[in-house]
């Protein structure tokens, strides 16, 4: 079995990161570890927090260097939609936008506005975090560099098409107008209800 075909096997069952990291690792993609990669050795539960959190994020940023240096960018965007769908479901807020709309357009816009600016235009429907956001607010990509096609971006589009998918109870396109990971003043989505 070639290693493409083995990730596009491995990954939907959750193996295709271990894959990764195996195959970042043996094409020599892999990150160097800051000398702090060892647990101190009595740490206090402050001390034992900021290097696990540490050792997240450096394992997260290889896992992403590496699908985009291994993977077409189709499986890329698939792999991260899963983390969308899956932000979707862990956030109660987010499930509770969907909840509210559940069944009519105009109840999801409506509990869409308590979080972000949203407007209808025909049978497409913005969602914008404000006409400038100073920030990504997600916490995974803090301490990556933006790229002009961040893929990370597509986890967030795969929220909000979860969230109009949930509440509409069909299947909704949802596209990137602007993001500001891809050097955009702000986050700007457009969901297609047609």
């Amino acid at each position: 079995m070639e290693r493409k075909e083995f990730l596009c096997r491995t990954l939907p069952l959750g193996l295709g990161s271990c894959a990764l990291a195996c195959v970042a690792d043996a094409a020599g993609l892999a990150q160097e570890t800051p000398a702090k990669a060892t647990p101190p050795a009595t740490p206090d539960e402050l001390t034992q927090a900021r290097w696990e959190a540490d050792f997240v994020r450096h394992w997260v940023s290889d896992l992403l260097d590496t699908a985009e240096a291994e993977l077409p960018r189709e499986l890329q965007v698939k792999l991260i939609e899963g983390c969308g769908r899956g932000c979707f479901r862990r956030h109660e807020f987010k499930r509770a936008i969907a909840e509210q709309g559940k069944g009519d357009v105009e109840k999801l816009l409506a509990a869409y506005e308590k979080n972000f600016e949203v407007w209808r235009d025909g049978d497409a429907v913005h969602v914008r975090y404000g006409e400038v956001t100073s920030r990504c607010y997600c916490p995974v990509v803090k301490d990556r560099p933006a790229k002009p096609a961040d893929l990370h971006c597509e986890c967030t589009r795969m929220t909000h098409q979860s969230i109009f998918e949930t509440a509409l109870g069909r299947p909704v396109r949802v596209e990137v107008l602007e993001t500001l990971r891809r050097g955009g003043r702000t986050c700007h989505f457009l969901a297609h209800l047609a």
